[in-house]
């Protein structure tokens, strides 16, 4: 890399690594603009950008939890005991309100902790049905859609315009496919990026303003070098719905001797699988996104007949040449431990070695994942062709 590209670099990970710094700064840029804390999987960031806001995502903050735990059910994911912990800490301050779009119960709890300890705080749930295939479906997204632009508008005080909203369609677009170029670089083998570089690229761009991400992602791409892919074992990662992996547990999937290819995480692929329609009203584009993105990277919160998550990764290992799936879930991940056995079932069916690993917030056993994923590498090298 040049020296500003590392400089960029260096920048995007900072971003990632300690998003209250840039909330700070972009605040000082921005007197009387509005932070909104925005929970996954699925909210219209647009709609908040078009209104002056700032849309971030929140982000597991991989802090110790505390006062968390008195306030959700050890039951709850470890993600919802971070957000909970961060509302009763004061570490949530930095948001001036809650935006969230989904119907996963544990979200919906963390949210009610902030609607609780902070009952001055605007705590809004756009609630996006979860059924694909009914007739009525469309209308009901779509109505929800301009549901959120309405709350929006109260919230913020400024009118989400069809014009301005139509720029920040194009602002995420554009980020959403460079993303998706360097993702499927990845996969082509010419990547010479890690997996957690991967993912602060992508954590910094659920934090950061869509016009100044990209201009800072182009600077850091410009003379990145291309990787020879080598003899590690080819793996895909599929899991972590709503918030990122460990970064300390990504770099124990690739020293033990694997190369991370693709995956269908939140914090991944998933995030940018798919773009909104730039075309017609935008706000019905928006409802046609949130459709599309159950169709390019099936989701087990969704009821959709000719959408399943097994297909999709079953064709995904197929396209992308990888030798082995490691099945990442967060402990007590209700959708995803659901669905994870017609996973298992599935790539048994075709003999593709896999692995899963119960993730944690804290106290992840990383030496005995080590073991496990070495194994896995064993079994995926002996199905290899044998060259006489």
């Amino acid at each position: 890399m040049t020296d500003a590209a590392s400089e960029a670099m260096e920048r995007l990970v900072g971003v990632a690594r300690d998003p209250r710094a840039y909330v700070e700064r972009w605040r000082a840029g921005h007197p009387g603009g509005a932070v909104l804390a925005v929970l996954p999987m699925n909210f219209p960031r647009e709609l908040a950008h078009a209104a002056g806001a700032l849309p971030v995502i929140v982000q597991d903050d991989q802090q110790p939890i505390t006062e968390g735990r008195a306030l959700l059910a050890e039951f709850y994911c470890g993600y919802t005991r971070n957000l909970a912990d961060q509302v009763a800490t004061g570490r949530f301050d930095l948001y001036d309100a809650v935006f969230t779009a989904d119907h996963c119960i544990q979200l919906i709890g963390a949210a009610e902790i902030a609607r609780t300890l902070k009952p001055d705080t605007t705590v809004f749930l756009g609630m996006l049905n979860s059924s694909m295939n009914d007739s009525w479906a469309p209308a009901k997204v779509t109505e929800t859609m301009a549901e959120i632009r309405a709350e929006i508008e109260r919230f913020t005080g400024n009118a989400v315009e069809n014009g301005t909203l139509a720029e920040s369609i194009e602002a995420f677009n554009r980020g959403r496919r460079l993303v998706r170029q360097l993702l499927d670089t990845r996969s082509a083998g010419g990547a010479a990026l890690s997996p957690v570089q991967l993912q602060d690229i992508i954590v910094s761009s659920m934090v950061m303003d869509p016009v100044e991400h990209h201009a800072l992602l182009l600077k850091a791409l410009a003379g990145l070098p291309r990787a020879d892919r080598d003899d590690r074992v080819r793996v895909h990662l599929s899991g972590h719905l709503c918030h990122a992996p460990r970064r300390e547990l990504l770099e124990v999937i690739e020293d033990s001797g694997t190369i991370v290819i693709d995956d269908d995480l939140y914090h991944g692929r998933r995030y940018v699988s798919t773009d909104v329609p730039e075309e017609g009203d935008p706000i019905a584009a928006l409802a046609e996104w949130y459709a599309q993105r159950n169709v390019s990277i099936p989701c087990p919160t969704r009821v959709q007949q000719d959408a399943d998550w097994d297909t999709y990764l079953l064709d995904a290992v197929r396209h992308n040449g990888a030798e082995a799936v490691i099945h990442l879930v967060p402990k007590f991940c209700e959708p995803h431990m659901l669905y994870y056995p017609e996973l298992r079932k599935a790539l048994e069916a075709t003999g593709i070695p896999q692995l899963q690993l119960e993730t944690e917030h804290e106290g992840m056993p990383l030496e005995s994942f080590r073991t496990r994923i070495e194994a896995l590498v064993e079994r995926a090298l002996r199905r290899r062709p044998v060259h006489v």
